[in-house]
């Protein structure tokens, strides 16, 4: 996929060239609710919550990608696909 791609952006409302970036995931937040049960029944002599995943890994990754449009900088955020691999490359 080349590194910035001519779409339309929503907020300035016409055609501008947008930059491509991949979108990672940040650092989970100890404080969640969900985070907070999980280290409350893991900890002690309880063991794991739930059943350990024993299936085979998907031949495919779910992507999600961000576009930035490079006037307004406001970033849009398509759902998300499926692909074995994905490279972000620069187009002359």
């Amino acid at each position: 996929m080349p590194k910035v791609i001519k779409m339309y952006c929503p907020s300035c409302k016409k055609h501008t060239p947008h930059d491509v970036e991949r979108v990672r995931k940040k650092k989970a937040s100890e404080f969640r609710a969900g985070q907070r049960r999980f280290r409350r029944a893991t900890s002690g002599y309880g063991g794991f919550p739930r059943p350990k995943y024993e299936g085979r890994e998907k031949p495919t990754k779910r992507l999600a990608l961000r576009f930035r449009c490079q006037t307004c900088k406001k970033a849009i955020t398509p759902p998300s696909f499926r692909a074995k691999k994905l490279e972000i490359v620069e187009v002359q």
